[in-house]
Order: C-alpha cells, then structure tokens, then sequence
C-alpha cells in the first residue's frame, strides 16, 4: 500500500532537474550580468563624451566670432599713431630749442668778435647763410611737385605715381645751379651735408620725414635770374616728363618773401692722415 509522504517524484533526480532548469553554469550567468551591466555604462560614457564634445564646440565657435568681432574702443593703430605724432611734436620742440640756442650763441660770437674783425663777423654770416645754419628771408622761386592721382589698374587694385625723392633732387640741384643762395624742401632747410633720400614709402630730408602729397621746394635769390637760369636746366623738361607719363603735378612761381630757418650750428667733419708706424725704409728692409 503506497502512502502520500509529499515528496517530489523526480526527487531522486536532482542532478537531471538542475541541468534541465538551468543549463548555464553559475559563473557563466554572473559573467553574463556583469557584461550587460558594462554596456550599460558604456553606452552612457559615450552620451557623456559626445554631449561634451558639442558644448567644447559651442564654445570654440563663440571665442572665434568674438575675436573677429571689431572692438569698441581705441585699437593699436591709433595708439600707434598718436604715439608718433607726440614724438614728431617733441622732436619739433627740440629742434626749434635747439636753433633758439644757436641763435643765441651767434649773437653772443657777433657781438664779441665786432669789436676785434668786424671782417670776420661779415664772412660768418655768409658762411651761417651757405652752411644753413642762420635764418634767411628774402625773394625766390619756389617749385612744387604733387603725387599723381591714384588709378585702377587692370587687376582691380589701385595704383598711384608717387613724387619720389630723386625728383625732388633733380629740381634742388636745378635750383643751386641757377644761383639759389639757400633752399628748403618741405619747410626743412638743406645744408651743405643734407640728404634728401627714401625711408619706406617717406620722402626724408636729415632724417625728418615730408608730409605729402605735395613737396614745396623754395630757393631764396633773384626771382628773374634764377627762373631764367633754372629754364635752361633739365629740370622743366624732367617735370613735363613726370606729368606725362606718371601725373605727377609740378608748378613753378615766383615769391617776393621767403622766410628759411637756420638749423643752428653743426659739428664740423674732418679728416686726418694716418701716420705708419713703420717708416718706409724700415718696411723695405724688413721686405726684402
């Protein structure tokens, strides 16, 4: 007689129900969580680094529309060029200091030597005249040469004739030769060691640069001596030249009254021979 006890029927076959039931080892099912686990942060991490990498772009953007933005306010070009204008001012200040002093110190020489060779003091003041050094007044011609007119040329880009600083030396030469007693060029006045030449795009008379477009050349003499002579140089036909082929204005007029101040006193250059140390008999001695 077979008593109900409630056990299974397939108690006895415990090993078979647990590969039926579960066919995955242990290990294998907690390898298995852990690597859907990973995906999951993984999948995050990337939302993570993608969403950073969008906003590291916003950013990047806005720096560089703020960069080229312009900025209010005064920029470098400006403060560059008022810091040139302030030291053209005080080298102008300087300059006229500077020929105030000599000025005087000329007066105090006129004054001590008239007593002893007024001769002397006479041939000082011609020689202040011709070296520049003392203001002149007095009649003249005075010459001026104005940039051309700035074009287009076939490219689209703009061009233009600018007076260069061998034209200005062409007409200053032109005026000494046809009896100038002292000339200036640009309100600066030439000495017997100036030099007009090109620094850059500047047109440079010792060093101080000409304001263009136009450069007035004013010589000091006989207005009908001087413009007769300076007719018979090359200079006219050169000017006509330049106004031809380049646009480049020039103009000549007489002036009853010309004023050219002095640039003070200069430091005399001069040179000395160089003694040997070896006389020539003993260097041929020595070189047979």
């Amino acid at each position: 007689m077979n008593v109900a006890t409630g056990r299974r029927p397939d108690e006895s076959m415990t090993l078979l129900v647990e590969v039926m039931e579960s066919p995955l080892d242990a290990g294998y099912a907690q390898a298995a969580r852990r690597r859907a686990a990973g995906e999951r942060r993984h999948r995050s991490t990337l939302a993570l680094l993608g969403l950073l990498a969008v906003l590291l772009g916003l950013m990047t953007v806005a720096a560089a529309q703020q960069l080229r933005a312009p900025v209010e306010g005064v920029s470098a070009r400006e403060v560059l060029q008022e810091e040139i204008l302030a030291r053209q001012a005080t080298a102008e200040d300087l300059r006229e200091r500077s020929a105030a002093l000599s000025a005087e110190i000329t007066a105090l020489n006129e004054e001590t030597l008239a007593a002893q060779d007024a001769e002397l003091v006479d041939r000082l003041r011609l020689d202040g005249v011709t070296t520049g050094s003392v203001a002149v007044s007095g009649p003249g011609l005075v010459v001026t040469l104005s940039d051309g007119a700035v074009g287009t040329a076939q490219d689209g880009s703009a061009t233009s004739a600018p007076v260069q600083a061998i034209d200005l030396q062409r007409v200053v030469n032109a005026l000494w030769a046809s009896g100038a007693e002292a000339i200036s060029v640009g309100g600066e006045r030439l000495t017997s060691v100036s030099a007009i030449r090109h620094a850059g795009q500047a047109i440079m008379v010792d060093l101080v640069p000409l304001p263009g477009p136009s450069y007035a050349v004013e010589a000091i003499g006989d207005p009908e001596e001087m413009q007769t002579a300076y007719a018979r140089t090359d200079a006219p036909a050169y000017t006509q030249l330049l106004s031809s082929q380049y646009g480049i204005g020039s103009s000549l007029e007489t002036a009853d009254s010309l004023e050219l101040a002095g640039v003070g006193s200069q430091l005399l250059r001069y040179a000395e021979p160089v003694e040997a140390d070896v006389s020539p008999d003993e260097d041929q001695e020595g070189n047979p």
